[in-house]
């Protein structure tokens, strides 16, 4: 069963450069069990076919007051919407929104409905901060409407700056959150929870130019870090990867490169924590010495000197109480079961996630994972390949029932 089966959502397109990523939230709502209602505007037209939304949502795209077959088709579908998520947002349907100008069937249906609504701006830096928009935002706000975004990151035309449509997960994981509020308890279940997320591989100096590093992208890390804000935890994720982070309002993100920044974080943050997952790809060793100029390539060989980094995980494990959960992470090519069980002794951890990272369409910058966990109590509970955001739920429900039930549970179904 899906997380959100039976449930009717509107999903409104506007016309922004961002349009095209609505077709993976459109995607990612109907894998998830939703009947996916879609309005494209007529300048969403300019950015995305609307064959692509036929064949993708639970119904033909509506664009129009005038041309579709039911006589009122936006209190139709107002009234019958669980859910209005507005995906990517213009600055001219915020205005129409918040002044209630009837421009077209979007907006017509958001004036038409007493569901919830989740909107998700995206435009240039300039326009996102005219104090017009920004106080348009605030009154919407202060009406009741989830506002997701937008964040820091590349934007059209080659700029980088505020105004990036927030990522499909993120703006899923919002319509999770505002369709199950207050309504399933599972879903709050990390409520009253710290969790402590490391995400991202660390990045370790040669000179100002190069560095030593690793192949992971931070997608594991962040799938559980927004897995765990959604089910209600307070969250601070540690990434080498800040721009890829989820965002929810459960979740408070710290940037990061080397492992002696992600060292420094992590030892701040987790005593304060209830459960600590170790999701990061930490270098285990870093440059002696660094350059503070880039190094020139010349004819002669060039010798790197390197000198073990802080072993993280392991100091965790040597000052950690019964009352926290230490989770590491064990990304192996050949004898996983052996050399994860070594680490988690040797840690002193309570659980460990082991993945083979040679495995097709596992591990490093897929969004698909197959693990196994491997628990003190001597229990091994194998996930096959899944969406990366089902593995952090298998890690996450294993680790809460450790929390309550101790080593005797964990790897009962």
């Amino acid at each position: 069963m899906g997380i959100f089966d039976g449930r009717r959502i509107v999903l409104g397109v506007t016309g922004g450069i961002a349009a095209y990523k609505a077709v993976e939230v459109c995607r990612r709502l109907i894998d998830a069990g939703a009947h996916v209602s879609p309005i494209l505007t007529k300048g969403a037209e300019k950015f995305i076919g609307r064959a692509t939304f036929d064949a993708l949502a639970s119904e033909k795209v509506q664009t129009s007051l005038w041309e579709e077959e039911h006589p009122i088709p936006h209190t139709n579908l107002g009234q019958k919407a669980d859910l209005i998520l507005v995906c990517p947002a213009t600055a001219r349907l915020l205005s129409d929104y918040r002044t209630g100008r009837s421009a077209d069937l979007l907006t017509a249906t958001l004036l038409a409905t007493r569901a919830p609504v989740i909107v998700c701006p995206a435009m240039h830096t300039e326009m996102w901060e005219q104090p017009s928009v920004q106080e348009n935002i605030q009154e919407l706000v202060k009406r009741g409407v989830e506002i997701v975004g937008p964040d820091q990151g590349r934007l059209a035309g080659g700029d980088d700056g505020a105004g990036r449509l927030s990522d499909p997960v993120s703006i899923v994981a919002a319509v999770e959150k505002v369709l199950n509020s207050g309504l399933n308890s599972k879903t709050q279940d990390f409520s009253g929870l710290q969790v402590l997320v490391s995400a991202g591989g660390t990045k370790e100096p040669i000179c100002p130019v190069r560095y030593i590093g690793n192949r992971s992208s931070g997608k594991q890390g962040h799938a559980i870090a927004l897995e765990a804000a959604t089910r209600g935890a307070s969250v601070v994720c540690v990434t080498t990867e800040p721009s890829r982070a989820p965002n929810h309002p459960n979740l408070q993100v710290v940037a990061v490169e080397t492992a002696d920044e992600m060292a420094k974080a992590v030892f701040s943050e987790a005593p304060k924590s209830d459960l600590v997952v170790m999701a990061a790809a930490v270098a285990d060793f870093t440059p002696i010495i660094k350059s503070e100029k880039k190094i020139k390539k010349s004819e002669e060989c060039l010798e790197i000197r390197l000198e073990p980094t802080v072993d993280i995980l392991a100091s965790l494990g040597s000052s950690h109480t019964g009352k926290q959960i230490l989770v590491g992470f064990a990304a192996e090519t050949n004898d996983l079961e052996k050399n994860a069980k070594k680490k988690l002794e040797a840690k002193g951890i309570d659980l460990i996630v082991a993945n083979d990272v040679s495995a097709e369409n596992t591990g490093f910058n897929y969004d698909t994972n197959a693990v196994t966990l491997f628990d003190l109590a001597g229990r091994k509970t194998e996930f096959p390949l899944a969406d990366k955001r089902d593995i952090a739920q298998a890690i996450l429900d294993a680790a809460l029932k450790l929390k309550v039930n101790g080593h005797e549970e964990i790897g009962k179904k």
